[in-house]
């Protein structure tokens, strides 16, 4: 029976960081996510696991304060013929997590508790094969399972090792390599250049597209034989647009450099572009004018009620959101001093 939460194409929704949006576009389509597979599982256990079934599961299990550090796709298939599914998180923030252990085994965790919810009937446990893709500025140096982050002396972990946890998740540590040995690897054409765009782009802020060499633009040029090209190109334009604050005038030649298909493609996609800066900006003067609104409307509330309002009081007036000033002026009435009001 399909699971509800299957998705044909990557998941919907609004995604708070730019690299982010590439990485869901990218490895949550899966003939790409396969690619990434076959280059770091084991050949045996990739033969294994139905990397032609790969469907994308919709939703995230990343903690929320996380979001901005982690990003995850999950696909299920097959293994042997039973459920399994894959977990791929990306970290791309420039130092790793060094418990990433415990946060991958809770967010494993998260997706058992869903099957669960799902299959009620069930009494086994699908396999999950949890990868974590780390592109930071310095190698990885902590641990992969579970067991290494326990505080025990080299003896008492001998003496205890039936009763440690195993878990271990695989790393890609894409630090390890260089341009040469990635183009060596065995994936895809967008996911080689998704991995390298992530690499660059924030190291050259300035102009992402200098670091660009002849080779990443014949790969850009190979993504026109897929038949999603025009989001392929859209989605890595518009990923050098939003992390970078590289000049419109150098994504076009970019584009001329693809051919006239990405020029065309890159046109459209500065209307776009335009447009969405044009309604963010609005958007956001229209929140920013809601809350000073607000901090207008309580600061003469709390005049009238207590007198003069003291300069801290203003501080924290200043710096707070809708929904704490819509609190505070609602406890105004009821407040028998200042100091009730903020409590």
């Amino acid at each position: 029976m399909p699971d509800p939460h299957d998705q044909p194409g990557p998941s919907g929704g609004t995604v708070a960081q730019p690299h982010d949006a590439l990485f869901r576009f990218v490895f949550g389509k899966p003939v790409h996510a396969a690619s990434e597979l076959r280059a770091v599982l084991p050949a045996a256990l990739a033969e294994r696991l139905d990397l032609a079934g790969l469907r994308l599961v919709n939703g995230s299990f990343v903690d929320e304060e996380l979001t901005n550090r982690h990003c995850d796709v999950l696909m299920r298939t097959t293994l042997d013929g039973r459920d399994a599914y894959v977990y791929v998180l990306i970290e791309h923030q420039s130092s790793a997590d060094p418990m990433m252990p415990l946060r991958m085994l809770r967010y494993v965790m998260r997706i058992w508790e869903r099957h669960l919810e799902q299959h009620p009937k069930a009494r086994r446990l699908p396999m999950i094969v949890p990868l974590v893709v780390y592109q930071g500025s310095r190698r990885w140096a902590h641990p992969v399972e579970l067991s290494e982050l326990l505080d025990l002396d080299p003896e008492t972990a001998r003496l205890a090792g039936a009763f440690l946890p195993r878990f271990r998740f695989l790393l890609d540590d894409l630090t390890t390599l260089d341009k040469t040995a990635l183009r060596a690897r065995p994936v895809s054409t967008p996911v080689r250049l998704t991995v390298r765009l992530l690499r660059i782009v924030p190291t050259h802020a300035s102009d992402a597209v200098a670091a660009i060499d002849p080779d990443d633009i014949d790969d850009l040029r190979d993504l026109l034989r897929y038949p999603d090209w025009r989001e392929l190109i859209t989605a890595l334009l518009k990923y050098i647009q939003a992390a970078s604050e590289t000049p419109p005038h150098r994504l076009a030649w970019l584009a001329a450099q693809i051919g006239p298909e990405a020029e065309e493609v890159y046109m459209t996609t500065a209307d776009i572009l335009r447009a969405e800066g044009e309604a963010k900006g609005r958007a956001e003067g229209e929140a920013k004018g809601r809350v000073e609104h607000a901090a207008r409307m309580l600061v003469r509330l709390l005049t009238r009620r207590f007198g003069a309002v003291p300069e801290d009081a203003h501080a924290r007036i200043d710096a707070a959101s809708l929904e704490q000033l819509d609190i505070w002026s609602e406890r105004v009435l009821d407040a028998a001093a200042l100091e009730d009001v903020f409590r």
